[in-house]
């Protein structure tokens, strides 16, 4: 059973920071969806995972071609799992389930920190995910670094 971890952008973009964290889960041996609320942001997001360089290139498709399920990484804007993903993480606003979360080892919700509407979508995204029993994390960068300032344990 994984968690649910807030991150609360005001330092880095979300291509910044979500390249760190595929990164990161790509090191645990993890394949990873990304889902988002809109084709036009994924087709921006690919651009940017294709240009970050030989050292820190993530291996990544967008959703709809014939090797979806072979993708390390998976850029889609369905709630289908279409590359078996243990890890999933959401940009813009696009909705997790509780089943998702307690079946992934992790799931990562970003937002930007200086959007009242996505801040306001990811305090009901806390509540109704936390009151449906999953574990949660709440991380903030507004120091200069990531730091947790709440967490709620499953229930």
């Amino acid at each position: 059973m994984g968690g649910v971890y807030f991150y609360h952008l005001t330092r880095q973009p979300v291509d910044v920071t979500l390249a760190t964290l595929i990164g990161k889960a790509r090191g645990q041996g993890w394949r990873i969806l990304v889902r988002g609320t809109a084709k036009d942001r994924l087709e921006w997001l690919d651009q940017k995972l294709w240009l970050g360089g030989d050292e820190s290139f993530l291996p990544h498709g967008v959703s709809g071609g014939p090797h979806d399920k072979d993708q390390p990484v998976l850029l889609t804007t369905t709630a289908e799992n279409a590359n078996e993903a243990n890890c999933v993480m959401s940009i813009d606003g696009a909705e997790l389930t509780a089943e998702e979360i307690n079946a992934a080892d992790r799931c990562c919700i970003l937002f930007d920190g200086f959007d009242e509407g996505a801040v306001q979508h990811a305090r009901v995204q806390w509540k109704t995910l936390t009151d449906a029993g999953c574990a949660a994390q709440y991380w903030s960068e507004e120091s200069g670094n990531w730091q947790k300032k709440a967490e709620k344990a499953a229930s």
